[in-house]
């Protein structure tokens, strides 16, 4: 039984995250679809390129909400279904898997920093902190989203392990998945990385005129 609850969980896990809030917020608010402006990745940085804040910030809150929630969900009530440190870990990664391969929207989804930030809220609220921290510090500096998201994902699992026994006790399935939420993310930002190179990656609060030429 403990392993058809896991694999429940999962799947529900994975099913919250393909719900794809930058698209139902912007229908919601009468937006363009952010598919079809910008960088086209349906995730809060691009939605803030249509002028509306209050739906960026609402995308960002519900994207982290969907990473949040199924992995607090299973460290408070898993003891009672016999699911550990395992099943949170799947949780985790099912969610971050939804949001960039969602079933209700052709499998076809956005780079997953918000959602990947609350799956590690969920995990620990320190180690959230400390990797939203080193998310706002890059971005304030650099005025580079994907550069500070590209630096968060490579230090959550350095701020996991450097933790161990001081702040929590590391899991090696939670470490594990950590690696590898941090290893896609560096994969879905490839083509910014090649921008950041090249110097034509836009930057944060940068005009619609320049968004638009910089993405061409």
């Amino acid at each position: 039984m403990e392993y058809a609850y896991s694999m429940g969980a999962t799947l529900l896990a994975y099913l919250l995250g393909s719900l794809s809030f930058a698209v139902i917020v912007s229908k919601a608010m009468g937006l363009k679809d952010p598919r079809s402006y910008g960088s086209n990745n349906p995730g809060a940085t691009n939605v803030l390129r249509s002028g509306s804040k209050a739906a960026a910030v609402a995308t960002l809150l519900l994207d982290g909400l969907k990473g949040w929630l199924p992995v607090v969900l299973v460290k408070w009530l898993g003891g009672s279904y016999g699911l550990g440190d395992g099943t949170v870990a799947l949780v985790g990664l099912a969610a971050f898997m939804g949001h960039l391969f969602p079933v209700f929207f052709q499998f076809k989804g956005g780079k997953g920093v918000a959602t990947a930030a609350g799956v590690l809220l969920g995990i620990s609220g320190w180690l959230g902190l400390a990797t939203l921290a080193t998310w706002l510090i890059v971005a304030y500096f650099s005025r580079y989203s994907s550069l500070a998201s590209l630096a968060a994902a490579v230090f959550a699992p350095l701020y996991y392990l450097f933790g161990d026994r001081a702040a929590w006790y590391v899991d090696k399935n939670i470490l594990v998945v950590m690696i590898a939420i941090s290893a896609l993310l560096v994969y879905r930002h490839r083509e910014n990385i090649s921008k950041l190179l090249k110097g034509t990656e836009s930057k944060i609060g940068a005009s619609k005129r320049g968004v638009k030429k910089a993405g061409q």
